[in-house]
């Protein structure tokens, strides 16, 4: 069951909704947005998982009944605090704090809950969904890397995957067609590859960069950001399916 196509818009990364708004939609999945407050090289803002986790929740809330929540706006950011800016919790406190929100929504109504996580290092929310079986809280982790892969081949993307690590050609298509007004100039010329990153938790990134950038972000076009969210609100279409279909006894 999709949305009616009449949803207003936030002016900002918020959900505009009131008690009433949320009251009439009777949405049984919840949404959450989670990000982080890293660097992102010279170019683009410490909030620039946030800007994205948000702008994809809120192209999924547009098309489906949906409960959109507010952002977590900092998160498990470690191996980028070599970089002035960058702010991170523990992975226990993150887990933690999905697990209260769960909870919370689950006492109000809603046991579905879909992290869209736009932060590669939040790595405890693949262990949070997995421990949510046992808990009354149906939970997806959202997109997952076949979503991104199908989105970067829809729109072109050239970089791969590996490559295409932080503040490159993905992340820049989305904030160019989101949020142009938070890309500086510099992208242009940005661009460092990065390949062998085997000790990046131990050494963190600095030892592999030292603009902060790992990708093509001369590459990234408004057009391609507006593609890949495209295709990453159709792939959404399997778990909003799979998430409202009653469990098997």
């Amino acid at each position: 069951m999709t949305g009616s196509g009449t949803r207003p818009q936030a002016p900002g990364l918020l959900p505009p909704e009131t008690t009433d708004d949320v009251r009439a939609r009777k949405a049984g999945i919840a949404v959450l947005p989670i990000g982080s407050f890293e660097q992102h090289g010279t170019f683009l803002p410490l909030v620039t998982d946030t800007v994205i986790a948000c702008t994809i929740a809120q192209e999924i809330a547009a098309t489906y009944a949906v409960h959109l929540l507010p952002p977590l706006t900092i998160s498990c950011s470690h191996e980028h605090e070599t970089w002035p800016g960058t702010v991170s919790i523990s992975a226990a406190t993150l887990h933690a704090v999905v697990r209260d929100i769960a909870e919370s929504l689950r006492r109000s109504g809603i046991d579905v809950l879909i992290l869209v996580n736009a932060h590669g290092g939040n790595y405890v929310l693949r262990n949070v969904v997995q421990e949510s079986a046992s808990t009354g809280t149906r939970m997806a982790l959202f997109p997952g890397s076949a979503d991104w892969d199908t989105a970067r081949t829809g729109a072109g993307v050239q970089t791969s995957s590996q490559s295409d690590m932080h503040a490159g050609e993905v992340e820049t298509s989305i904030l160019l067609h989101a949020h142009p007004e938070l890309v500086r100039p510099g992208y242009e010329t940005s661009d460092f590859l990065a390949g062998d990153r085997r000790h990046l938790l131990t050494l963190g990134m600095a030892a592999y960069t030292e603009s902060g950038v790992i990708g093509r972000p001369s590459l990234a076009t408004a057009e391609k950001g507006k593609e890949i969210l495209t295709a990453l609100v159709d792939s959404f279409a399997e778990y909003f399916s799979l998430l409202t279909l009653k469990e098997p006894r």
